[in-house]
C-alpha cells in the first residue's frame, strides 16, 4: 500500500483525534529522522502506524495479544492498553502489508522501550512524546530538546518523565521501560 492508501484506511479505522494524532507522529518522526540520519520513510510510516491497533476496545487487548501470539506479561495483564503497541505491529504486518522488520520493531516499542532500541524505535517512541497535538506539562520541554539534544538525552528526558508521572500515580512500571532508561543512561556515560 501506498502511504496515502494507508493514510485513506486509518482515517476509517480511528477515532478523528487519533487519526489526527498519528499524522502528527509521523511528521514529528520525519523531522527527527532528518535530524539523526534516518530513513524518513521508514519514520514516517513507523510514525503513521504506530497506534493503528487503537481501533481495538482496552477490554479486547488481551484476547488479541494471545490471538497473535504475543507474550502478554503480569504488567500487561493489569494494563492492556501496553498491548496496542506490539498488537500494532502484527496489524501493520496484516493490514497494510510492512514486511521491514525495523519499521515493525519501531510501531512494537513506541509505548514501553526496551532492550537494544535501534535509533528508528528511539524516534519513533520519542515522536509520539511530542507530536503537536500533545498537550500536557512538559510537552515543551521535549519539544525543546529535540532541536538541540543528542537523541540519547533526548530520550532520556522522556523516560524519566514518563516514569515521574507513573510514580505520582502510584502506577506500575514495565520493566521494558525501566531496562531501555538504563541502556540510554549507560550509553551516556
Amino acid at each position: 500500500m501506498t502511504i496515502d492508501e494507508i493514510k485513506q484506511e486509518l482515517k476509517q479505522r480511528l477515532e478523528p483525534a487519533r487519526y489526527q494524532h498519528s499524522l502528527g507522529v509521523a511528521e514529528a518522526a520525519v523531522r527527527l529522522a532528518e535530524r539523526f540520519g534516518v530513513d524518513r520513510n521508514k519514520a514516517e510510516l513507523a510514525g503513521l502506524l504506530h497506534d493503528c491497533a487503537r481501533e481495538f476496545p482496552q477490554e479486547n487487548l488481551i484476547d488479541e495479544a494471545y490471538r497473535r501470539g504475543i507474550t502478554v506479561s503480569p504488567i500487561e495483564q493489569v494494563i492492556p492498553f501496553m498491548l496496542h503497541a506490539p498488537i500494532g505491529a502484527s496489524r501493520a504486518k496484516e493490514l497494510y502489508g510492512v514486511a521491514d522488520r525495523e519499521i515493525l520493531e519501531a510501531i512494537s516499542r513506541h509505548t514501553v522501550g526496551g532492550k537494544g532500541m535501534s535509533v528508528l524505535d528511539k524516534i519513533v517512541y520519542f515522536a509520539d512524546m511530542i507530536e503537536e497535538n500533545r498537550d500536557y506539562p512538559g510537552v515543551e520541554e521535549l519539544r525543546q530538546l529535540a532541536e538541540t539534544e543528542t537523541l540519547d538525552k533526548m530520550l532520556l528526558a522522556g523516560f524519566d518523565q514518563t516514569l515521574a508521572f507513573v510514580l505520582t500515580k502510584h502506577g506500575l512500571m514495565h520493566q521494558d521501560t525501566v531496562t531501555a532508561r538504563n541502556e540510554v543512561i549507560m550509553n551516556l556515560i
